[in-house]
């Protein structure tokens, strides 16, 4: 593994390059380059041919403002008029050019997965997958550039990113041999078992129709109507109301594939599979409350902490697994339907097995050209890897071609350049909108004599890598042309209950808030005792929690709840302790106290790899110290831990009605501010440090000095030591002893 870059000193966020200057620049420069952690695609042709240029020879070039064509400008503020209060003129080339693209400047936005964060990087391969496929990118040490689109489901483009919902985890590797989209989400199985059901469940779980309303949440009355309706959606529901729900991080996220795919390796044998992304930086989530501060706070929450990990040189990292499974006729292990996306298969069962690695070191220079126009699809394969027959994959075959030419304007998608294959390209496929290639020849079809007989079909030599092709698995496929599933889809409740009892007493009590939260919201009470009766199915402690909250009776299971071995790898609470790279930790200080041991203390932060955030009564300076935040602008929620320097005195404007924050009075002994903000990560379970005259504002704060996650010394070095050491398992969740 590569030593880890350490961060940068200066705190990350800055917008630009270079600091602007304070009056308007009139001296003509080239365009700035963009900043040190962005990038842009690699620079290849439409079919695949590297060009050589730089990639930043994509941006804006020359210091003149040009038409789209590149005829210099000399003014842009106003308009061609017959005189200056005159009607503009329809002759105004330049007016037409700029307002035309600007009413054109937007794409329809994805249905589903609208809004996303993405970033490039590449995966490295471990050589360990060998005896289950041939694919090229897992052979040991070769390395291959990715881009991954992190989105949330619900929402439309400007929603939040803290909302409860399903993450999708989406990674395009641009192989040797084509392109790889692994397309999946951060919890391992779906609400539908089939594929025709997909515009249903987006449907009820979309704002209603005729308010459109809620925006990006499922606590709504069509959500679950449908879910307690369609009860196989009850184990993807399960998890959504579990701490996956909210992740803290998309660096903090778990991957899945969610299908079974079928693996080739040289031989020809088959083996089935799944897939897995494990964080380096283990598994971590928000509490509902942070993630409900938060939406209103810092709506871009997931895409800011994305982007400043990369840029503080944090480079999230995860590594690809995969369990492995016989090809069996049945296509089943140990009971379980492989083929039933609704369903997973306990690590203890099947190991995840290391296959590489992947890490993420540079942001998109452009959203809107890399992380809006990305295109993924199912059915972009390479050698070696397949589908399988699962219901849902097979309509998500189609379904992602056909989005595109809504979205990307036809079929030429592939060639927008952060979809450009690294693999050479001879399609036959000709025209379109937005062709970019040009295609040379007479003969675009096969067989031909015109054209040399170019293109030939690959050899069938699986070693081979320069001449190997695409294998479609051989299967037996036979049966009547039914509307049906096979008997084995309809369990909807065992896996459910086995994700249940794997939680640890937190994770629980945390699922029973978010049902009774979310169930609470709907207006019919029929679909609560519906899903109630979901609920009983699953576990009778949960429903009568859940069953308490609506103020309804419990009602009895309908089924008997099946008897399952937990699997402890379903809790996210398991491992650790975890790297501190790219956390974020205030530190409140005094400018009237001590500042001794601040710098020491907030150099330490940086060496670490976190993110140290300088809280003050004001901004500008304390001392030589540089303030990142003020008592106005501060809140817990965007903190991993918090450590007290000192104890401020009220300041200023701790007014009510200047900042609502200051509460009802002024406080002499200690700002309102630092008490909310100490109250916040309390009861958060984040831990806290204090040392000197930061002890008695625990004090004061009411904050009990000796529960667990909470540091104090006479030293600033000594308690970080320990803070950093407790940070290291996310939250001190002893804290509070579950109901």
């Amino acid at each position: 593994m590569e030593p880890k870059q350490a961060a940068t000193p200066e705190i990350p966020g800055a917008p630009a390059v270079a600091p602007p200057s304070p009056t308007e620049p009139i001296e003509p420069v080239d365009p700035l380059p963009a900043k040190p952690d962005q990038t842009t695609p690699d620079t290849r042709t439409a079919t695949g041919a590297p060009t050589g240029a730089d990639p930043r020879a994509a941006g804006q070039q020359g210091p003149w403002l040009t038409t789209s064509t590149g005829t210099r400008l000399r003014d842009t503020d106003h308009s061609l008029k017959a005189g200056e209060r005159g009607p503009t003129l329809l002759q105004d080339h330049h007016l037409r050019e700029k307002i035309t693209h600007f009413d054109h400047e937007r794409i329809p936005e994805r249905v589903v997965h609208a809004r996303g964060a993405g970033a490039h990087g590449y995966f490295e391969g471990y050589g360990t997958a060998q005896s289950v496929t041939f694919a090229g990118l897992f052979d040991e040490g070769r390395r291959t550039p990715v881009f991954v689109r992190f989105s949330t489901v619900l929402g439309s483009r400007g929603s939040a990113d803290t909302v409860r919902d399903t993450r999708g985890f989406a990674t395009k590797f641009s192989t040797d041999e084509g392109v790889w989209d692994l397309v999946g989400n951060n919890i391992p199985v779906f609400f539908i078992q089939d594929g025709i059901k997909f515009p249903d469940v987006v449907h009820a779980a979309k704002p209603h129709p005729d308010r459109e309303i809620p925006q990006a949440q499922s606590a709504h009355d069509t959500f679950w109507d449908f879910v307690s309706l369609h009860t196989e959606a009850q184990h993807h529901t399960l998890w959504n109301m579990s701490d996956r729900g909210i992740p803290r991080s998309y660096r903090m996220m778990e991957g899945f594939g969610v299908h079974t795919f079928r693996l080739t390796n040289a031989a020809g044998e088959t083996s089935l599979v799944k897939f897995h992304w494990k964080p380096r930086l283990g598994v971590h989530s928000l509490t509902w409350e942070e993630a409900q501060l938060i939406g209103g706070l810092d709506p871009d929450f997931h895409r800011r902490d994305l982007a400043d990990a990369i840029e503080s040189g944090a480079h999230p990292e995860w590594e690809l697994g995969i369990q492995v499974f016989e090809d069996t006729d049945d296509q089943m292990f140990q009971g379980i339907d492989l083929l039933d996306p609704t369903k997973l298969v306990p690590e203890e069962l099947a190991p995840v097995q290391p296959i590489g690695r992947m890490v993420l070191d540079r942001n998109p220079t452009n959203f809107f050209a890399e992380t809006e126009q990305v295109a993924f699809h199912v059915g972009h394969l390479v050698p070696g890897i397949d589908v399988t027959d699962d219901p849902l994959v097979q309509a998500r075959l189609f379904s992602y071609v056909d989005t595109q030419l809504t979205r990307l304007g036809g079929p030429n998608f592939n060639q927008i350049p952060i979809n450009r294959t690294h693999a050479p390209v001879n399609d036959m496929l000709r025209d379109g909108f937005h062709q970019h290639a040009v295609h040379a020849g007479v003969a675009p079809y096969r067989p031909n004599s015109l054209d040399g007989g170019c293109p030939f079909t690959a050899g069938a030599d699986l070693s081979d890598e320069q001449t190997r092709a695409f294998v479609d698995a051989a299967r037996n496929v036979a049966g009547p042309k039914v509307r049906a599933q096979p008997a084995s889809f309809d369990d909807h409740f065992s896996q459910a209950r086995l994700f249940w009892e794997s939680m640890s007493p937190v994770e629980q009590e945390h699922i029973i808030r978010a049902y009774s939260f979310e169930l609470g919201k709907c207006y019919e009470q029929a679909i609560r005792e519906r899903q109630l009766q979901a609920l009983a199915n699953i576990d009778p402690r949960l429903c009568s929690e859940v069953a308490t909250a609506l103020g309804l009776p419990a009602p009895e299971p309908g089924v008997e709840p099946a008897a399952v071995t937990p699997s402890p790898a379903l809790s996210q609470l398991a491992g650790g302790p975890w790297p501190p790279d790219g956390r974020v930790v205030g530190i409140v200080v005094d400018p009237d106290g001590s500042l001794a041991d601040v710098g020491e203390v907030r150099s330490a932060v940086l060496s670490a790899g976190m993110v140290p955030l300088v809280i003050a009564p004001h901004g500008g300076k304390v001392a030589d110290l540089d303030v990142q935040r003020t008592f106005a602008t501060a809140r817990s929620v965007e903190l991993d831990a918090l450590l007290v320097a000192g104890s401020p005195a009220a300041a200023p404007d701790a007014l009510p009605t200047r900042d609502a924050k200051a509460g009802a009075a002024r406080s002499a002994t200690l700002d309102p501010r630092v008490v909310l903000l100490l109250e916040e990560a309390y009861r958060h379970a984040k831990v806290i440090g204090a040392w000197g005259e930061g002890v008695r504002t625990l004090t004061v704060a009411g904050v009990p000095d000796h529960a667990p996650g909470i540091v104090t010394g006479s030293a600033g070095i000594g308690v970080l030591d320990e803070v950093l050491a407790l940070a290291g398992m996310h939250r001190s969740w002893q804290r509070f002893a579950p109901a």
